[in-house]
């Protein structure tokens, strides 16, 4: 357990931007829109600077279901400052659940994975990615995927 949590940590320290923009985060919500229809993907992607929604789409097969999931991912990583997939399997290991180590509701927090901080160099967590609608694992992957591939095409 100690390997994957300092894998997601590291990943963390690995998909950092130098900047972040509407057009930063218009590339990747494109690409995961692409991505997700060439693999015929039902997901739900967010992308967001603080508070402003800067790119969301939703694929055939998601739901309403789907922004709410979104919604408490985001809360977590806000919270946490740390992607909701490592929140998720730290509980885990530690066997215990959210209510009794961060002392918030999970009808509010989710930790399943998807849901990723955009860090900038330097400033911190200024944002989130987050793609729902896979299994957790999945979702984080796919999320971490876009990150990657926007970093080193710029």
């Amino acid at each position: 357990m100690d390997d994957i949590l300092k894998k997601l940590l590291l990943e963390e320290e690995q998909h950092q931007f130098d900047k972040f923009n509407e057009d930063t985060a218009w590339k990747i919500g494109s690409w995961l829109v692409d991505y997700a229809t060439s693999n015929k993907l039902p997901i739900t992607i967010d992308i967001r600077r603080g508070d402003h929604q800067l790119f969301h789409a939703s694929r055939p097969g998601t739901s309403a279901d789907n922004d709410e999931w979104i919604k408490r991912k985001i809360r977590l990583v806000k919270r946490t400052g740390h992607s909701s997939f490592y929140i998720g399997q730290l509980l885990k290991s530690k066997g215990k659940r959210i209510e009794e180590m961060l002392l918030i509701s999970e009808s509010e927090f989710a930790p399943h994975g998807g849901c990723f901080p955009i860090i900038l160099k330097g400033s911190g967590v200024i944002g989130t990615i987050t793609v729902s609608g896979l299994a957790q694992e999945e979702d984080h992957k796919v999320a971490v995927l876009a990150i990657k591939n926007y970093l080193e095409e710029n």
